[in-house]
């Protein structure tokens, strides 16, 4: 998947513009802040920044995670294994906010968050984009798992801010990613003028999509949520 937009820009900036454009949100959030409520149903701020908090993590471990075998999933075909599911959803929330919980002190968690993904931008500048890692019990590039963490942190940055409406938005570059993305998984660029932000919002659930979005997009209407 190339997404080399601009002259000097890939795969490694992009996800550097996300977590930096997410960790400009996260920093000035206070405890009374940490209980709002997010666009990922039941879960708030808190509980969302925990699960932020592990997939850099995760970004972490997998840029030091070299695989021997070749790729078997791309930054498109990753996401095909993450349709909407009820039973998953249910326990993930259960999951994120009895471990968020126990961080009695929400500026910990919040540092824990800014820490990691910062340690995860340093890893992924320094990791060459053609090596293929481990993630997920799937084999990437790194340079496609990058292009990954850079949606979800993208996709997340727009369920964060949903009761911070003067909270600064996603990046630019994550934007463009997470569209690209989306026409990926969708086999054509979306047929409608839809705003970066609402194709994030509509063609992975958070928004409904209108009578008129339905006729413009034909059968591919009912494939809606491409991921959840």
């Amino acid at each position: 998947m190339d997404m080399t937009w601009e002259k000097g820009a890939g795969p490694a900036e992009a996800v550097r513009d996300a977590y930096q454009a997410l960790a400009a949100t996260v920093r000035p959030l206070g405890d009374e802040e940490s209980w709002l409520p997010t666009d990922c149903t039941g879960w708030a701020v808190r509980d969302l920044l925990f699960h932020l908090a592990g997939d850099a993590q995760r970004a972490l471990v997998a840029f030091h995670t070299p695989a021997a075998g070749p790729p078997d999933r791309d930054a498109v075909g990753y996401w095909t294994a993450w349709r909407p599911d009820a039973a998953g959803a249910a326990h993930g929330r259960r999951w994120n906010r009895v471990a968020a919980s126990m961080f009695l002190d929400f500026g910990q968690l919040r540092e824990l968050y800014l820490e990691t993904a910062a340690a995860a931008v340093r890893a992924a500048a320094a990791t060459d984009p053609g090596q293929p890692v481990a993630t997920q019990g799937h084999v990437l590039t790194a340079g496609d798992l990058m292009l990954t963490l850079a949606v979800e942190a993208t996709v997340h940055h727009l369920d964060l801010t949903a009761s911070l409406p003067a909270a600064p938005g996603p990046s630019p570059a994550g934007l463009r990613v997470v569209r690209a993305t989306l026409d990926g998984l969708l086999g054509r660029p979306v047929p409608l003028d839809w705003s970066d932000e609402h194709y994030a919002r509509a063609a992975t659930g958070r928004a409904p999509l209108t009578a008129a979005e339905r006729r413009a997009l034909g059968p591919d209407a009912d494939r809606l949520p491409l991921f959840g």
